[in-house]
């Protein structure tokens, strides 16, 4: 499966003030990053990943860690049994920025790499 354009981009750290994406600027972002990501009441990203053993989600949620301190920002990350759900949105704006869609698409990548 190809890179997405969003994974190719950089995490750019959102400064305060920055208003929260919203509407059809949204929906755009949205349309291109797919893979089952839902934008829940326009403040956040909410993926449910599945794996075959709790090994190879403690794997995956520990690549989404590494992702997380490299480009500076963090997610909210349940691991459980077979089962990831990572959650995100820019708290410095209280919403959605372009960096949130863009470490998804990164995290749909580092997804293909765990074994």
């Amino acid at each position: 499966m190809p890179v997405s354009e969003l994974a190719q981009m950089e995490c750019i750290p959102c400064k305060g003030g920055t208003p929260p994406l919203k509407g059809e600027a949204l929906a755009e972002l949205q349309a291109k990053l797919g893979n089952d990501w839902q934008v829940i009441d326009e403040h956040h990203l909410v993926k449910k990943f599945r794996f075959g053993n709790f090994r190879q989600a403690l794997d995956f949620t520990n690549r989404v860690g590494e992702l997380a301190e490299t480009v500076n920002h963090h997610p909210d990350i349940c691991l459980s049994w077979g089962k990831v759900e990572i959650t995100l949105w820019t708290h410095k704006i209280g919403g959605l920025s372009e960096t949130d869609f863009v470490f998804a698409a990164k995290s749909d990548t580092l997804l293909q790499e765990t074994p």
